[in-house]
């Protein structure tokens, strides 16, 4: 593979219907770094993933999108965090034996799918699904069809059996105004796509061996990246709430303040003298 970490969009000059894909490597590597995720877990990760950079192209504005999973299996929570500017981070939690099943239902059990649009400007906006027996991508269309009456089909993808692991996706949707047979022949084209195909060829030859008759126009790429938003700042934001004698007290008894970030594993580390600085410096309002 060419370029990886990077999503390509494209539309059809004769037909009514966008495209996305998305190949992503480093990215992924480092949602998984942070935590020993069970290999069914990391499977699943790596489709959110896909699919939280293809669902945050389709926001024709700023702001972010979460795509979470949430159940009563032994994966209870599974969740992406976007942007418009492709920065992506991840988490899961699961407890107890995790099994090695791609089915959606096995690992996360009864549960739903919820998807949160937060623009910068305006309101916040959410959609939730039922699972089901769906697969995850199966569940994304449904939430298509439901939320934004957008005839839509996804298709996701991981491969855990390379140095470092991979995850890929596409995404085709129809735009107002289309013929349905439009849709329904680009579909069965892209239906064609296999997944050591989508994870290991470059994204030009995909989108020619899919698409060679048709007149595609491809945008530049844009890169996605891991992008975690935890810093010491927030940190300290936190222990600021907590009040100086509770924060103290906690370091009598730990001997320190450990805090840590479950999307990129970092560590901070606060004890009495960074507490004495820390509330010294906090201005005093009278």
């Amino acid at each position: 593979m060419t370029h990886i970490d990077q999503l390509h969009r494209y539309l059809f000059d004769n037909y009514q219907v966008r495209g996305e894909l998305v190949q992503l490597q480093q990215s992924f590597h480092q949602v998984l770094e942070s935590q020993a995720y069970p290999a069914s877990v990391q499977r699943l990760l790596g489709e959110l993933l896909s699919a939280t950079s293809l669902l945050t192209a389709t926001l024709k504005f700023e702001g972010h999108i979460t795509v979470q999973l949430q159940g009563d299996g032994p994966v209870s929570l599974a969740v992406i965090n976007g942007d418009h500017q492709q920065q992506l981070r991840g988490v899961a939690r699961w407890e107890g034996e995790v099994p090695d099943s791609d089915k959606l239902a096995d690992l996360v059990g009864k549960g739903y799918l919820a998807i949160t649009i937060t623009p910068f400007e305006g309101e916040r906006y959410q959609g939730i699904v039922d699972l089901g027996e769906h697969s995850l991508s199966k569940s994304l269309e449904n939430y298509f069809a439901q939320s934004e009456q957008l005839t839509t089909r996804i298709w996701l993808f991981t491969d855990l059996q390379h140095e470092q692991p991979r995850c890929a996706g596409m995404l085709l949707q129809a735009l107002p105004g289309g013929q349905e047979g439009d849709f329904t022949h680009l579909e069965a084209l892209t239906h064609t796509i296999k997944a050591d195909e989508l994870i290991n060829l470059d994204a030009h030859e995909i989108l020619y061996r899919l698409y060679h008759q048709e007149a595609v126009r491809v945008f530049d790429p844009q890169p996605v990246t891991f992008q975690c938003t935890c810093s010491r700042e927030k940190c300290e934001q936190a222990l600021l709430q907590v009040g100086q004698q509770e924060a103290s007290d906690i370091v009598k008894e730990e001997g320190k303040i450990e805090m840590h970030c479950d999307y990129c594993g970092h560590h901070y580390h606060f004890d009495e003298a960074d507490l004495q600085n820390l509330f010294n410096d906090t201005p005093t309002v009278h």
